[in-house]
């Protein structure tokens, strides 16, 4: 009977000691990727500019719980929700590679906060060149740095980011000034839309540039469970349109709603009209909510982990995966963001 009494006691202590949310994997997305809502509500999250707010102590709890929940180790009393909570501060804030904290305006929590003070200012003040030229730059800037910080964990040379960055800064200068003297001849709203036409421009140079190492070398393809089979250079273009192209889509609205809404106001109101402060305000305020959903939904518009049919890659790495894999009909890369 106390042999008994000891093994039941002994089993109660076991089920204690299990860890009831041993089944929350912190390591993956809390939302199915598989699918265009699973990954919207991924990057709602990813983008949540509330996070920008979260201080240091509110940041290292939260690394200290995940680290500790990952570990086997989960802090008793934590709800399944507090797990999930902690995990989008501390992706929001630490290097998924490095773990260090990131600067605060290259984090994506900082896009929205960020994009809509440069975008609706870059939409108001383009009159003159020097205006023109400024806010140019400052979005060349600000994108270079989110490019910069949110890097692989490998170093990058003074080469590898300056040229990339002078040249899209370049481009979009050239193409707004070009476009500007063009756009006197026409209707004051096709001269409004000459920074969206320059943003695009922009990034149609830049991302190529800071990606031109996997151009040259191609993207690891690898199957649906992880097995490497090589690098393609078909796949590294593909990956870079599909960026390129969330990227530009992601801008529409905020560069060119804003720009209608604000056509419409200024034919009504020569207040407003004349004044190019609260013009600013209204561009800054209309861009950001614009922002706020064409942000996360943009970058859902793609699954990060993308996929292209074997048939499609080149030849010789057609024949190395039918000579490992030959049930293996399509293989899957990571596009970037």
């Amino acid at each position: 009977r106390h042999a008994l009494h000891k093994m039941a006691d002994n089993s109660v202590r076991t089920e204690d000691n299990i860890n009831p949310l041993a089944h929350v994997d912190l390591s993956k997305p809390r939302y199915d990727q598989s699918n265009y809502i699973g990954r919207a509500k991924h990057f709602f999250e990813v983008t949540d500019p509330r996070n920008v707010i979260a201080t240091t102590k509110q940041l290292e709890q939260a690394k200290e719980i995940v680290l500790a929940h990952k570990a086997g180790k989960t802090p008793p009393g934590t709800t399944e929700e507090q797990l999930w909570h902690a995990k989008k501060l501390h992706d929001s804030a630490y290097h998924p590679f490095t773990g260090q904290l990131m600067f605060l305006p290259g984090r994506m929590s900082f896009q929205v906060p960020g994009n809509m003070v440069i975008t609706g200012c870059m939409l108001t003040f383009y009159r003159t060149p020097a205006q023109t030229i400024f806010w140019q730059w400052a979005n060349q800037s600000f994108n270079s740095g989110v490019n910069y910080t949110n890097r692989s964990g490998d170093s990058i040379s003074l080469k590898q980011l300056l040229v990339p960055y002078l040249s899209a800064t370049v481009g979009a200068v050239v193409t707004a000034l070009s476009l500007n003297q063009l756009a006197k001849k026409l209707p004051p709203l096709v001269g409004k839309c000459v920074p969206f036409t320059a943003v695009a421009a922009a990034n149609c140079i830049n991302i190529p540039l800071m990606r031109q190492t996997e151009l040259k070398e191609g993207i690891l393809v690898t199957d649906k469970d992880g097995t490497t089979f090589g690098s393609s250079k078909k796949v590294a273009k593909r990956a870079i349109s599909m960026v390129i192209f969330s990227r530009i889509i992601m801008a529409a609205p905020a560069m060119i709603i804003p720009q209608v809404i604000m056509n419409s106001l200024e034919k009504r109101s020569k207040f407003i009209r004349a004044s190019p402060r609260l013009q600013a305000l209204i561009q800054v305020l209309s861009v950001g909510l614009c922002l706020t959903f064409s942000t996360p939904l943009c970058c859902a518009l793609f699954p990060q982990q993308s996929s292209i049919s074997v048939a499609k890659l080149e030849p010789n790495l057609q024949e190395a995966i039918a000579a490992k894999s030959p049930a293996t009909k399509i293989v899957y890369f990571n596009k970037g963001l």
